[in-house]
């Protein structure tokens, strides 16, 4: 009850500015210019009227995915560049996965929708629940979303540290999401609150009123910057706040974020983080470029990451101390559609380093080429030796491996309205 009356006053002091505002009208996937009705604006408004009607008009649309890929990766458990390295204490994958899934995304009336998801995979037979979950339109002033699904906040596609919504206890529930939350447009910005909780629903746990979380996001689009500010607790994690902010200067973009961390309970002094990023694209988008610095002053802090076709979710401690990441991919040709890239993690108070050049070819429709050397440099005990890409089947990590992936991959959608 008492995580209920604080969702509802973040609610209702969102909604309040957001009805008082009077030229609001925001759909999903549409934004609509919606001025107080007069007389002379009856034909504009029936003509709005009739464009919602038609964009959400009810029906169903059907959608399958499918992967079928083999790969060899041959990991050594010490790098070569080291005096106790040996060609034969190595570990070699070999391997094939099937994979797909099946989507129905059904529009049940005007203001009522619902998303669910089944995928599966071959071999270790695994038939799952993905997204599942519902839309509700509440006057075009309010739009709630509720169900199994995944939602990310923040900027940094490295670090990820702002997305705070993505943290997890070191004891606790760590799995999938299930988010209840609710979007308020104001302006061309708009506020977001919700509920979240991790337990386990899918093997029958009723979640008690410790194993929620509370958050809210306001968003604010400028014309020269876009803003997001955003906070989240849960009972047994500490407070968290975060600012982001991003720009476009030329053809970069650029971004800045910050992140403070308050545990109540222990009434330590306040922690956090903060970077800086940017990502452009030059010589008619041949040539890409993107980097970031970034340092994590939070300690004993955890995220969870979902599970993707090729790899299965995992918790992972958040970095300490001052980092660098660069990512560069360069694109000669159309032709194949070619794709070299470097990407470099840089942790440079324990002199470890994640090193993970390659390449992507495509040779024919829906068929990728993926060639990868993901290393580990620097000391053995730093961060980036232990946590690496590669691991054997036990979990033990490869700090040197080339690895070959080649994938038959589609997808097709069907819909009836």
């Amino acid at each position: 009850m008492k995580w209920f009356l604080i969702f509802l006053g973040l609610l209702v002091s969102v909604y309040l500015p957001a009805q008082q505002s009077g030229s609001l009208d925001w759909d999903i996937d549409t934004i609509f210019d919606e001025p107080p009705a007069s007389s002379e604006e009856t034909d504009t408004n029936m003509v709005e009227y009739s464009v919602k009607k038609l964009i959400k008009k009810p029906g169903y649309s059907f959608g399958a995915t499918y992967g079928f890929t083999i790969g060899l990766s041959n990991g050594w458990y010490e790098a070569p560049w080291y005096s106790n390295w040996h060609k034969d204490y190595y570990y070699l994958d070999r391997g094939i996965k099937l994979y797909g899934s099946f989507s129905i995304d059904a529009q049940l009336t005007e203001i009522f929708r619902a998303i669910s998801t089944i995928s599966f995979e071959v071999p270790d037979y695994n038939l799952a629940l993905g997204d599942f979950f519902f839309d509700y339109n509440f006057y075009d002033r309010v739009f709630f979303r509720g169900g199994k699904y995944n939602l990310s906040w923040g900027i940094s596609p490295y670090f990820n540290f702002t997305n705070i919504l993505a943290r997890v206890p070191k004891e606790g529930f760590s799995g999938d999401s299930y988010i209840f939350k609710a979007d308020i447009p104001i302006g061309i910005g708009g506020a977001q609150v919700l509920i979240l909780t991790r337990a386990d629903l899918m093997h029958g746990v009723k979640p008690q009123i410790d194993d929620f979380g509370i958050g809210g996001k306001y968003n604010l689009a400028l014309r020269w910057a876009d803003f997001d500010l955003g906070v989240y607790y849960k009972d047994n994690m500490p407070l968290r706040g975060f600012l982001s902010i991003k720009t476009t200067i030329g053809k970069a973009e650029l971004y800045n974020e910050w992140l403070v961390v308050y545990d109540l309970k222990e009434s330590s002094k306040p922690s956090g983080a903060v970077n800086l990023g940017f990502a452009s694209d030059l010589f008619g988008n041949r040539l890409s470029l993107a980097g970031e610095v970034f340092y994590n002053a939070e300690g004993n802090a955890y995220w969870y990451r979902p599970g993707t076709s090729l790899q299965k979710p995992d918790i992972s401690p958040f970095i300490e101390g001052f980092n660098i990441a660069f990512n560069m991919a360069w694109r000669p040709w159309d032709k194949g559609n070619p794709r070299f890239f470097v990407q470099a993690l840089y942790l440079p108070e324990q002199n470890s380093a994640r090193l993970i050049p390659g390449f992507r070819l495509t040779p024919l429709p829906n068929l990728d080429i993926n060639f990868t050397v993901p290393m580990a440099l620097g000391k053995k005990t730093g961060y980036y030796y232990s946590h690496t890409v590669s691991v054997d089947d036990k979990g033990k990590p490869l700090p040197f491996a080339i690895a070959l992936l080649v994938t038959l991959k589609g997808n097709i959608q069907a819909g009836h309205y």
